[in-house]
């Protein structure tokens, strides 16, 4: 069992725990929001100097050459935002990740620890009952384990693919 203490204890750091992904979600956001300011006022002024530079083409030769020069910047504007933008995702996700695994750890030592008490306490013959639960929790732990490893490699593979289309959008864009 645990005691009044242990529990106003875990309440405390779960409450401080909860405040502080939420600092991290407002910060992403703040940051999302300052990513899409940013690239919107720049398009904006893009397209004034765009409007300016389209307005004084003499002849469509020219207007044909000027469309052309406008696909290499876009190509690597775009791979640019997709990169901030998940920078700003991955880092957001990476500081829930990690309080969701202290958070697991915490609760697997918690439920060890009641597993080793209920183990010492249990009558006599008991004992092929606690060694099947015991049995189960490591397997339970183990099968938590592989998850959080193939979403590691999932997560680095995203990366991965994110990096190559990034590098790859700019040179599409020069080929046009």
């Amino acid at each position: 069992m645990m005691t009044a203490e242990q529990i106003v204890a875990s309440h405390k750091a779960n409450v401080e725990t909860l405040f502080g992904l939420t600092a991290k979600a407002f910060e992403g956001v703040e940051k999302l929001v300052e990513l899409n300011l940013t690239a919107a006022k720049a398009a904006l002024d893009e397209s004034a100097n765009n409007t300016q530079a389209a307005l004084s083409v003499k002849d469509a030769q020219e207007l044909v050459a000027m469309q052309a020069n406008l696909f290499q910047p876009l190509a690597e504007k775009a791979a640019a935002y997709s990169r901030h933008l998940y920078d700003i995702a991955s880092g957001t996700g990476g500081e829930f990740t990690k309080a969701f695994e202290a958070q697991a750890a915490a609760a697997q030592k918690q439920f060890a620890t009641l597993v080793d008490s209920a183990a010492q306490n249990a009558p006599a013959g008991s004992e092929q009952a606690v060694a099947m639960m015991k049995g189960a929790v490591t397997a339970a732990n183990t099968a938590f384990e592989s998850v959080q490893k193939a979403v590691k490699q999932a997560t680095d593979m995203a990366e991965s693919n994110l990096a190559a289309v990034s590098a790859a959008a700019p040179k599409a864009g020069k080929k046009k």
